[in-house]
């Protein structure tokens, strides 16, 4: 009896060290995640990023967010921020960049930015996708004969009965 109390307790103190919470790039990961799963809480970080990122940098995937110490959160921070060409041109979500041309990855809020400037800037030159933009349809192609209706607002779309 004895034993079983104290493996309970044993777990509720391993559970409590992974409790905390670890930040990195201005982003909030839970302790107890794994590195794979907790890297893609990062805003434009994706499975594949997390899995290149663990392998290139050789950390183990299933190790806890919360094992790391301060040097490898450093590394994988300074990684994340300019991996240079560390990562095939098909995993990075900027491939060939407006501006300058080149294939980058972007993460975190200057994410948004970017997307904010390229549909800005759709929405300057008039082109077909910044005026459906503009206008908030959907941009990709998609049927809109019976779907996007209540896009913002929402608005009561139906059929009138006749009157008696």
């Amino acid at each position: 009896m004895e034993k079983q109390i104290s493996k309970k307790s044993n777990m509720r103190e391993e559970k409590q060290e992974f409790a905390t919470i670890i930040r990195i790039l201005q982003t909030d990961i839970p302790g107890h995640k794994q590195l794979l799963v907790g890297f893609t809480y990062i805003k434009g970080v994706s499975w594949t990023i997390s899995n290149a990122t663990c392998k290139i940098l050789k950390l183990d995937p299933t190790r806890k967010i919360a094992e790391l110490s301060e040097d490898e959160i450093s590394k994988i921070t300074e990684f994340l921020t300019n991996p240079g060409d560390k990562f095939p041109t098909f995993i990075v979500n900027r491939r060939k960049d407006f501006d300058t041309g080149e294939d980058s990855h972007i993460i975190g809020t200057s994410l948004d930015m970017k997307k904010e400037f390229d549909i800005r800037r759709l929405k300057k030159i008039r082109s077909y996708r910044g005026l459906r933009h503009a206008f908030g349809h959907p941009t990709r192609g998609q049927r809109t004969r019976s779907h996007f209706r209540a896009k913002g607002k929402k608005k009561a779309v139906g059929v009138k009965k006749k009157k008696k």
